[in-house]
């Protein structure tokens, strides 16, 4: 018998025993309950519950009273991390620093001495305390991976309760899809290498998320 013949052989015995293991069988599944939540409730607001998820996994989120306090509290993450300046690439961004006494630059030359850079997002997703970020914003892509510290400016209106919902609002945002839609879920980890978690792996190793309440 040939290598080839071999090979049917052994396939019509397969599925001649699949065959004779359905015979005088019958499955009855329950009828799938189509309008049930499969998701957690969102407990015990959208704001908390970001807050409490994004904790979860190594982020941090600071509920600010209004945008005054928003660069306030920017400016003692800056004095607790021993940084004198912050990397801006978005224009209306580099406005409000400026209003705020908060130093930052923008040059090329810059770029990759970096130690924090901020940016705006699109949504911020309650259930799993992600950030969604496109190709759309001001800042490109580079600044959601690249700094060490990733600074994140939002409004409380930006927070929805699942991706579902994020994923509708872009849509309704923009008749054209960015290139690049992502969810950032805590700062960049990977347990790779011998099972042990390391933050920063390929992104930003510390992440925050200032969310004006006000807005």
């Amino acid at each position: 018998m040939t290598t080839k013949e071999k090979s049917n052989a052994s396939r019509e015995e397969i599925l001649g025993r699949i065959a004779t293991a359905k015979k005088g069988r019958t499955f009855n599944y329950p009828e799938p309950n189509w309008e049930k939540n499969i998701y957690k409730e969102i407990e015990p607001s959208l704001e908390e519950c970001f807050v409490n998820e994004l904790k979860n996994v190594s982020g941090n989120s600071i509920l600010c009273e209004n945008e005054k306090d928003v660069f306030a509290k920017i400016k003692e993450l800056m004095v607790e991390k021993n940084i004198n300046s912050i990397f801006c690439k978005d224009e209306s961004i580099a406005k409000q620093l400026d209003e705020n006494g908060i130093a930052h630059t923008g040059a090329k030359e810059d770029f990759t001495d970096m130690q924090m850079g901020i940016t705006r997002c699109e949504f911020l997703v309650a259930r799993t305390g992600s950030v969604m970020v496109s190709a759309a914003s001001p800042s490109g892509r580079q600044m959601n991976v690249f700094p060490p510290i990733h600074v994140v400016l939002a409004k409380k209106s930006q927070i929805v309760p699942y991706v579902a919902d994020a994923l509708k609002g872009m849509r309704e945002r923009y008749e054209i899809l960015p290139s690049t839609i992502t969810n950032v879920t805590g700062p960049s980890r990977t347990s790779d290498i011998e099972k042990t978690l390391v933050l920063g792996a390929h992104g930003p190793k510390d992440i925050w998320v200032f969310i004006d309440l006000n807005a």
